[in-house]
C-alpha cells in the first residue's frame, strides 16, 4: 500500500471559480487553485486536490472570480500619463511636433519621469497589468522607479537623432544607455532593451550600432515602425525604400524586433515578419485616436506572426486600460478583415499576456500560469451584474469585463492589489503630484 505524499508547504493558495492559464490555448479550468511559493508558481490543480497537496500560509478564496496571468502592456510611454488629455483630436505629427515635444522640452526630467511612472503603475495595477515595455527618456530613473514600486518593466535605452534632456549626442545616448543596462542587468523585475524612436528619427549608423550591441547583449529592439502610410511615402523619397526594407538592409528585422504599430503593411512585409520571427505590437486605440491606420492583425495572425498588445502612452490613448484594449483589438480586427472569426477571444487574451511577454523576451518567465513561472497574476470578479450570466470566462473577459472588476494582483508573488485597494502605494499622494504637474503644464500651454 502506497503511503500518501505529505502535503507540501506553500506561501499562498489562490482558489478561483475559473483559472485561465493561457497555455494550453483557450483552456478554462473550473474550480481550480494555484499554489505559490516565493515568486514562483508551484502547481495548478483542482481545488480539492490542491487543498490535499499543499499546506498554505494563506488561502485566498475567490469562487466568483477568474484568475489569469497578469496582463502585459507591450508598448507604453508611462511618464506621459502626466500629459493625459493635453492635446486631443489632432493628427500624429501635429500632435507630436506642435504640442507634445514642446511641452516635454520644458518639463522632462527625473521628477517628471518618476511621478508619471508612479501614476501609471497605480493605474496599471488597478487594471490587472503586471508588466510593461517602457519607451521614454531617463531610463535610469525609470528603472529605479519600477524597482522601488515592485513592478515588472522592460526599460528602453533611448536613441534619437536630436538632443534631449537625457543626452546631447549619439555617443552620449549609447554610453549612458549601456551604463543603465550594466546597472540593472541582474535585477529580478527590471530588464532593458534598445528603443530607437522610429526610422524617421534615427539614422543608419545608429541603427547599425544598435544591431551590433543587441546581438552582443541579446537585447530586444523596441521601435515605432510603419505607424502611418505617410511615414513610408517619406521614406521612399529619402531612402528609396519603405522603412521595413531599410531596417532589413541594416540587419534589424529578426526575432529581437518589437515592431510597434505596423499599420501600413504589404503582404510581402507580413511574410517577411513571419519568416524572421518579428513580434508586432498592436496599439489599436492610439492608432484609432490619431487616425494612424489599421494594423492588419488578421493577416499577421494567419501568417503566424507573434502578436502583442500595448496601450501606447496616455497622452494619445488616453488610458492604460488593457481590458479596453483587448476589446477594441478584437472588434477592430473583425471589422477591418470582414471576418467575424478574426482575433477570437482566446487569441486576444494570448496577445495581451504570453504574446506580449514573448515579444519582450520574457515568455519563459511570465505570460501564462504554469509551474515554474513567476507568479504575476490578476484576479477578476465576474459576479457583478454586468458580467452575468457567465457562459465562457475568456469571452467574458474580452467582450464584457471592465478593469474596475480587477480585485487582486500579484507581481512575482507579491500582492500589489488586495480586494481592489492598492497595497503599498499612496493614492492620495499620487493624485496630489498629478495635480501639481497639471498646474505646471497648463501654465506652459497658456504662455504658448
Amino acid at each position: 500500500m502506497t503511503t500518501p505524499a505529505a502535503p507540501q508547504a506553500c506561501d499562498l493558495l489562490i482558489e478561483a471559480g475559473w483559472v485561465v492559464p493561457v497555455v494550453p490555448h483557450g483552456v478554462v479550468l473550473a474550480d481550480h487553485a494555484v499554489a505559490i511559493r516565493g515568486d514562483r508558481i508551484l502547481a495548478v490543480l483542482p481545488r480539492a486536490e490542491a487543498r490535499a497537496a499543499f499546506v498554505a500560509t494563506e488561502v485566498l478564496s475567490r469562487p466568483g472570480s477568474v484568475l489569469i496571468p497578469g496582463l502585459v502592456n507591450a508598448h507604453c510611454h508611462n511618464p506621459m500619463t502626466l500629459m493625459r488629455g493635453v492635446a486631443d483630436d489632432l493628427p500624429l505629427m501635429t500632435w507630436l511636433q506642435q504640442h507634445i515635444w514642446p511641452i516635454e522640452a520644458k518639463v522632462i526630467g527625473p521628477a517628471f519621469v518618476a511621478d508619471g511612472i508612479e501614476l501609471a503603475v497605480a493605474e496599471m495595477l488597478r487594471g490587472g497589468t503586471t508588466a510593461c515595455a517602457e519607451n521614454y527618456f531617463f531610463p535610469d530613473i525609470q528603472a529605479a522607479t519600477y524597482s522601488r514600486l515592485g513592478f515588472r518593466a522592460l526599460v528602453g535605452l533611448p536613441v534619437i537623432d536630436f538632443p534631449t534632456a537625457w543626452a546631447r549626442t549619439q555617443d552620449e545616448y549609447f554610453d549612458k544607455g549601456l551604463e543603465v543596462h550594466d546597472n540593472w542587468r541582474r535585477d529580478p523585475l527590471v530588464s532593458t532593451c534598445f528603443v530607437p524612436h522610429a526610422p524617421y528619427t534615427v539614422n543608419d549608423a545608429a541603427f547599425e550600432r544598435i544591431r551590433m550591441l543587441a546581438d552582443q547583449l541579446d537585447l530586444v529592439v523596441h521601435c515605432h515602425i510603419h505607424e502611418t502610410a505617410h511615414e513610408n511615402t517619406e521614406a521612399m523619397k529619402q531612402h528609396g525604400s519603405r522603412q521595413l526594407a531599410r531596417l532589413d538592409r541594416l540587419g534589424l528585422v529578426n526575432d529581437r524586433l518589437m515592431a510597434v504599430h505596423m499599420t501600413d503593411l504589404t503582404d510581402a512585409e507580413i511574410a517577411l515578419c513571419a519568416d524572421r520571427g518579428v513580434s508586432v505590437v498592436h496599439c489599436p486605440e492610439s492608432n484609432l485616436k490619431l487616425a494612424s491606420g489599421f494594423c492588419p492583425t488578421r493577416k499577421l495572425q494567419l501568417a503566424g506572426v507573434n502578436l502583442a498588445l500595448g496601450t501606447d502612452g496616455a497622452a494619445s490613448n488616453n488610458d492604460l486600460d488593457m481590458f479596453g484594449e483587448m476589446r477594441t483589438a478584437a472588434l477592430l480586427s473583425k471589422g477591418v478583415s470582414g471576418d467575424a472569426s478574426a482575433l477570437d477571444a482566446a487569441s486576444t487574451l494570448h496577445m495581451a499576456t504570453l504574446g506580449s511577454a514573448r515579444a519582450m523576451g520574457l515568455g519563459d518567465r511570465i505570460g501564462s500560469i504554469e509551474p515554474g513561472k513567476q507568479a504575476d497574476l490578476a484576479c477578476i470578479d465576474l459576479d457583478p451584474l454586468e458580467t452575468q450570466p457567465m457562459y465562457h470566462a475568456i469571452s467574458q473577459l474580452v467582450y464584457a469585463t471592465g478593469r474596475h472588476q480587477v480585485s487582486d494582483v500579484w507581481v512575482a508573488g507579491v500582492r500589489k492589489l488586495a480586494a481592489g485597494e492598492l497595497v503599498d502605494l499612496d493614492a492620495g499622494a499620487i493624485r496630489a503630484k498629478a495635480r501639481g504637474w497639471r498646474e505646471r503644464i497648463a501654465g506652459i500651454r497658456s504662455e504658448a
